[in-house]
């Protein structure tokens, strides 16, 4: 029986992304409330946006519209991402 690594699917790796920017947006909004104003809780809740839409489909039967869809990225969904992508390669 041979033991390695398992190849990284799409859907785990989209799995492990989509559960840090969770977690490091679990941690922003708790580390919003506990810190008093300082730099470097201006540092940890800086972020970066960037949005996409709204997207319009009509194809004359079913009109849908998505959006707009924002992801906002900081250092602490970084870190969020980089600590699920651990805990799930010790789990394997």
């Amino acid at each position: 029986m041979e033991y390695g690594r398992r190849k990284a699917t799409a859907r785990r790796v989209a799995l492990i992304v989509a559960g840090g920017l969770l977690l490091g947006g679990l941690v922003t909004s708790l580390l919003i409330l506990a810190l008093p104003p300082s730099a470097a809780r201006q540092f940890f809740i800086t972020t970066v946006s960037a949005s996409l839409g709204p997207l319009s489909i009509d194809l004359h039967v079913v009109a849908i519209t998505l959006g707009p869809l924002m992801l906002r990225l900081n250092i602490l969904s970084v870190i969020g991402i980089l600590l699920v992508a651990w805990f799930a390669r010790s789990l394997l």
